[in-house]
C-alpha cells in the first residue's frame, strides 16, 4: 500500500527521489524514525520491502559522514547485498567481509555476516570507529539454535551511539522483541506491517486437479478460522475410497512410495509442472527438504521431454552460464557435472541447495531473476532472504530434517517458505501449492496457512569464547550484568510474571495472617513469639517425619529390588501381598531395571511377574525345588508338576503378621519431640482457632517457598550456565585470579579469545598441548578439519590404526582425540555439555587438496573414507578449514611455527575451485 504522503525529512526526500516507485506507509514511518535519530525494528512479510529501510540507513550514514555495516545471516545473502549496494553507491564506497572474502573493507559501507561483526566487537576493531548505523537483516535468525546467540551478542555489544536497524520476518511477539531492544539500546520504533503487497492464494494439487484450499465464499468456522474447501474434501474422500477410479496413477505411486518408505519419490514432477503451466503458475519454486530430493527431481525432469524455454531464451542462458564458468578449470568440468547442469538450465529448470558449488547457485539465482528458469527445486535455505521471488511456491512435504530428526514444519516456517510466492510489480497475486498425499490432509495445511502466531524465542547461551571475551572486556560482574540484559533473560523474566504475581499475593496473605495470629494470641493472653516457636516445632517434626518416611520407603524399595534381582530359577519365596499371597517358586530370573520382576508360579497355580509393590520387606529365600532344564514352564502340564513339587517340598510360609523392618533411630527427631513435650504451650487449652490459623499460615509459607524456588531457578539459569563455563576455564588456566577478587584472562586464554569455532575449547587445548606442532601444511589442514567436519556416517571409532594419513598425521589425530577426552572429563565435572567428538571423515580429502592433487582425486579420497561429498560440500568444508586456520594464525604468537604452518596451509587449500569461489 504505497502512499503519496510527503517524506518528513530532507534525507528521506532525497532518498525517495531516486526511486522509481513510491514507498509504502510502513517503510516511510520506519525511515522517518531513523532520520529522527531513533533505532527501528521492522517486522513485515517476506517480499514486503523491508530492505528499503536498510538501504535508507546506508544512505543516511553516507549523508551524515558516518559508516554503516549491513549484516546478514549467510554469505550468499551478503554477496547479493554487496552487489546491490555497489550498483547504487559505487564500488569505492561499498566493501564486503564474509570471513573468507574481503573486498574494500575500509569502505564507509561494508556488508558482512553477523559473525564477522561479533568478532570485530570482541576484538575492539578500529573499523568500529565512526560507525553510526548497523542493519541486521533477518534478525529473527537469533532464534536459530546453533547460531542465534550471535545476534544478541552484537545487539548487546555495539556502542550505544550506533543506531540499529533490525529487519525481521513477521513474528507475533514483535512488541516484546521491540521492548527488549528499547531496554538495551534506547529509543527504538517498532514498525509492524502484516499486509502482503501481493495477495497469496492457497491451493492443493490432488493428482491432476488444482483446488483452492479455503472455501472461496470466505465462510469461517465457529472459531473464526477460514473453512476448508468442501469440494476439495469431497474429492479427496472419493479418491481415498476409490483409488483406482480417480487418478489411479498417482495413488499407485503413493502406495508404492509408502511401501518403500520413500516419502518424496512418488511425485511426478513433469506432470506437476505441466499442471502449473496450464494454470499460469510458472515460474515456481518447488521446496523439497533434501539435497538428494532436489537432485532426484531434476533427474526426473531431465528424463522427460520437458522443455520450458524458447530458442532465444536458451541462447541467453548459455551466455550467463559461460560467464559464471569462466574461472572454472577445464579439467574439473566432468567431475562437477557441468554438462548435465547446463542441459537442465537450457530446458528451464534447475536445483538450488547447499551441496552445489556457489558458482552454480549464483548462476541459478541470476537466471531465475531474468525469467530464464521456470522451475527451481530447492531446499529451505533459499527462503533465507535471497532475492528469488516466484509466481508460485510448491511444497511436496510438510516435514523437514532439522539436523537431528525429521520434524513438522511450523506455521512460521510455512509462512517464510510460501512468502516467496508473488513478485511485486509483476504478479497480481502469488500462489502457494501443497501436493496432496494421504499424509498431507487439507486440515493440516489450513492450520499452517491460517496460523498467525510466530513467536520469536531466544537461543542465547553462554559459551567459552563468549565468556572469555566478555570477561576480558567487562570483568565477571560486568559479564553477569550483560547476561541479565539478554533477550533470553528478558523473556524468562516476563514468563515468570504470573508466578511473581502469585508470590506477591502469597506474601501479602502471609503478612496478614501473621498480624491476625499475633492479635488473636494477644487476646488469649499468649505470647505470640512463644506460640510461633511452638508451631514451628510442630512443623519441623512433621517435615522430619515425612522425610523419614520417604527415605524409609525409598531404601526399602531399593533393598527389595536388589533381592528380587538376585532370585534364580527354582528358589522358593513368600509373596505377602496381593491376591496370590503364599509360597511361590521362581520360573525365570528378573529382567534388569529399576523394578526387576521375576516370573513366579504361586502355590495356587497362578503364573505372573512380581515386583517391589508385592513386598513389604525384601523377599527371603525359604528353600528351593529342582526344575529340569528341559521343562517347558509355559505348558500347563509342566506347571502342574512344579506346583505339586512345591506342595510336597515341606517348605512353609513364615508364621505371624508381616512387620516392616524397624527404622534406625533418629536422634534429631527424638530431640524435637522432647522439646515439643516440654514447651510451655504444649498443655495450653482453648487454642483451636489459633491452631487453625497457624495451619493455614504454614500452607501459605510452603506456597511462598515453592514459588520463590521456581522463580529463582528460572531467572538464574543463564548465570548458572555461565558460572559452569567459567569453572571449566579457571580449572584449565584460561582465567586466573586478578588479586582483587575477580578474574582476568591469562596469556593462554588470549588464544581462546580468537577462536570462534563450535569446538573452540578443544582447538585452544590442542594448540596449548602442542599436538599440532611440526605438521606439514597439508597435514595441519587435515587435522584441523577433524574438529569441524561432521560426517553423514560415523567415520571414527575403529581405533588409531584406522585413521587416515601418514604417521605424523595419525599421531596428531591421536593426540587430538586424547585432548578431547581429557577436556570432556573437565566439562563433566562442571556440568557443561561435552564438545563434539573429532571426525576424521574429511582429513584425506583436504590433505589431498592442500597437497596439490586434482579435484577428482580429492573427492575420491573422501569417498574412500565413506563420505561421498558433493562439490558444494567440498568447497564449504574447505572454506571452514581456511577460516579456522586463519583464526589459529592470528591467535598464536606470530613467531610461533604453528602460525607459519597455518599460513602455508591456507595457501594450499585456497586454490582452484575453492579459490574461484572466494573471489
Amino acid at each position: 500500500m504505497s502512499t503519496d504522503a510527503p517524506a518528513s525529512g530532507p534525507e528521506l526526500t532525497a532518498f525517495t527521489s531516486r526511486l522509481d516507485f513510491g514507498i509504502d506507509d510502513f517503510q516511510r514511518r520506519a525511515c522517518q524514525s531513523l532520520e529522527e535519530g531513533r533505532g527501528v525494528l521492522v517486522c513485515a512479510p517476506t517480499g514486503a520491502g523491508k530492505t528499503i529501510v536498510g538501504e535508507f540507513a546506508v544512505h543516511l550514514a553516507l549523508a551524515e559522514g558516518g559508516k554503516c555495516f549491513y549484516t546478514t545471516p549467510i554469505k550468499a545473502l551478503s554477496n547479493q547485498k554487496y552487489h546491490d549496494l555497489v550498483e547504487v553507491h559505487g564500488g569505492e564506497n561499498v566493501g564486503l567481509l564474509t570471513g573468507d572474502n574481503s573486498i574494500n573493507s575500509s569502505a564507509p559501507v561494508v556488508v558482512m555476516t553477523t559473525e564477522v561483526l561479533r568478532n570485530m566487537i570482541y576484538a575492539d576493531s578500529a573499523a568500529l570507529v565512526g560507525l553510526s548505523h548497523v542493519v541486521m537483516d533477518e534478525v529473527h535468525f537469533l532464534a536459530d539454535r546453533f547460531r542465534g546467540a550471535v545476534w544478541e551478542e552484537v545487539i548487546l555489544g555495539l556502542d550505544q551511539s550506533v543506531r540499529v536497524v533490525s529487519l525481521s520476518a513477521t513474528v507475533s511477539n514483535a512488541e516484546e522483541f521491540g521492548d527488549w531492544i528499547t531496554t538495551v539500546r534506547g529509543d527504538t520504533a517498532v514498525i509492524v506491517d502484516e499486509h502482503r503487497p501481493v495477495p497469496l492464494h492457497q491451493h492443493m494439487l490432488v493428482g491432476n486437479r488444482m483446488f483452492e484450499l479455503f472455501d472461496r465464499r470466505g465462510r469461517g468456522t465457529e472459531k473464526g478460522k477460514r473453512q476448508v474447501n468442501s469440494e476439495l474434501s469431497r474429492y479427496i474422500k472419493h479418491r481415498m475410497l476409490s483409488p483406482d477410479a480417480v487418478g489411479g496413477y498417482e495413488d499407485r505411486l503413493s502406495r508404492e512410495r509408502r511401501r518403500r518408505g520413500n516419502r518424496t519419490g512418488g511425485v511426478n514432477r513433469p506432470r506437476m509442472i505441466a499442471n502449473l503451466e496450464a494454470e499460469g503458475l510458472l515460474p515456481a519454486i518447488d521446496f523439497i527438504f533434501s539435497r538428494a530430493g532436489c537432485e532426484g527431481a531434476l533427474a526426473q525432469c531431465l528424463r522427460s521431454d520437458l522443455h520450458l524455454l524458447e530458442p532465444d531464451e536458451v541462447a541467453k542462458v548459455d551466455a550467463v552460464v559461460d560467464a559464471h564458468l569462466a574461472e572454472l578449470a577445464p579439467g574439473d568440468s566432468d567431475v562437477l557435472g557441468v554438462d548435465d547442469w547446463r542441459w537442465a538450465l537450457r530446458r528451464g529448470f534447475a536445483a538450488h541447495h547447499a551441496g552445489m558449488l556457489p558458482t552454480f547457485r549464483q548462476a541459478v539465482e541470476e537466471l531465475f531473476s531474468l525469467g530464464l528458469i521456470k522451475v527451481v527445486f530447492a531446499t529451505e535455505t533459499l527462503a533465507l532472504g535471497i532475492n528469488m521471488p516466484a509466481r508460485s511456491v510448491v511444497l511436496e512435504r510438510l516435514v523437514k530434517y532439522n539436523g537431528e530428526s525429521h520434524v513438522d514444519l511450523t506455521p512460521g516456517e510455512y509462512t517464510q517458505l510460501t512468502g516467496r510466492a508473488g513478485r511485486r510489480g509483476i504478479d497480481v497475486e502469488g500462489h502457494a501449492v501443497v501436493i496432496w498425499t494421504p499424509e498431507v490432509q487439507p486440515e493440516r495445511v489450513a492450520g499452517l496457512a491460517g496460523a498467525r502466531t510466530f513467536p520469536l524465542r531466544s537461543s542465547f547461551a553462554p559459551e567459552y569464547n563468549m565468556a572469555m571475551n566478555l570477561i576480558d572486556r567487562l570483568g565477571v560482574d560486568g559479564s553477569r550484568a550483560l547476561l541479565r540484559q539478554s533477550f533470553a533473560q528478558f523473556q524468562t523474566d516476563r514468563s515468570v510474571v504470573g508466578q511473581a504475581r502469585q508470590l506477591d499475593n502469597a506474601d501479602r496473605t502471609l503478612r496478614k495472617l501473621n498480624n491476625e495470629i499475633d492479635a488473636a494470641a494477644g487476646r488469649s493472653g499468649i505470647d505470640p513469639e512463644r506460640f510461633t516457636e511452638y508451631v514451628g516445632l510442630r512443623e519441623d517434626i512433621r517435615r522430619k517425619e515425612r522425610a523419614q518416611k520417604f527415605v524409609r520407603r525409598v531404601d526399602g524399595a531399593h533393598a527389595i529390588a536388589e533381592d528380587l534381582s538376585a532370585l534364580t530359577r527354582g528358589q522358593v519365596i513368600s509373596v505377602e501381598t496381593g491376591r496370590h499371597k503364599g509360597l511361590a517358586v521362581v520360573l525365570e530370573s528378573a529382567w534388569k531395571g529399576a523394578d526387576p520382576k521375576p516370573l513366579v508360579l504361586s502355590e495356587d497355580g497362578w503364573v505372573g511377574r512380581v515386583g517391589t509393590d508385592d513386598f513389604v520387606n525384601p523377599p527371603v529365600v525359604l528353600g528351593g525345588i529342582r526344575i529340569s532344564k528341559n521343562a517347558d514352564t509355559r505348558s500347563r502340564h509342566a506347571r502342574r508338576e512344579i506346583t505339586a513339587a512345591l506342595q510336597k517340598s515341606g517348605i512353609e510360609r513364615p508364621r505371624g503378621k508381616v512387620k516392616k523392618k524397624a527404622a534406625e533411630p533418629d536422634y534429631e527427631l527424638d530431640e524435637l519431640r522432647r522439646r515439643l513435650r516440654t514447651h510451655p504451650m504444649h498443655k495450653a487449652s482453648g487454642l483451636d482457632e489459633l491452631y487453625r490459623m497457624s495451619e493455614r499460615r504454614a500452607r501459605v509459607q510452603r506456597e511462598v517457598a515453592a514459588l520463590e524456588k521456581a522463580v529463582h531457578e528460572r531467572t538464574s539459569q543463564l548465570e548458572t550456565d555461565f558460572d559452569a563455563v567459567v569453572g571449566v576455564l579457571v580449572e584449565l588456566d584460561y582465567l586466573e585470579d586478578d588479586g582483587a577478587g575477580s578474574l582476568r584472562v591469562t596469556p593462554t586464554g588470549a588464544v581462546l579469545r580468537r577462536i570462534y569455532s563450535e569446538s573452540d575449547l578443544l582447538v585452544a587445548e590442542c594448540i596449548r598441548a602442542g599436538v599440532w606442532n611440526g605438521l606439514s601444511p597439508s597435514d595441519l589442514a587435515a587435522v584441523v578439519s577433524s574438529v569441524l567436519f561432521v560426517s553423514r556416517r560415523e567415520s571414527y571409532g575403529a581405533g588409531v590404526d584406522s585413521m587416515p594419513g601418514n604417521p605424523a598425521m595419525r599421531d596428531a589425530l591421536t593426540g587430538t582425540i586424547q585432548v578431547w577426552e581429557a577436556t570432556n572429563r573437565v566439562q563433566d565435572r562442571h556440568g557443561v555439555v561435552q564438545t563434539r567428538e573429532p571426525d576424521t571423515g574429511f582429513c584425506a580429502a583436504v590433505s589431498a587438496w592442500a597437497s596439490g592433487r586434482s579435484l577428482r582425486e580429492a573427492l575420491g579420497a573422501a569417498g574412500s573414507q565413506g563420505n561421498l561429498l558433493s562439490p558444494g560440500d567440498f568447497v564449504r568444508w574447505n572454506r571452514q578449514v581456511i577460516d579456522l586456520l586463519e583464526q589459529i594464525r592470528l591467535g598464536v604468537d606470530p613467531a610461533d611455527p604453528l602460525a607459519g604452518a597455518a599460513k602455508r596451509a591456507v595457501a594450499g587449500v585456497r586454490r582452484g575451485v575453492v579459490a574461484s569461489e572466494l573471489s
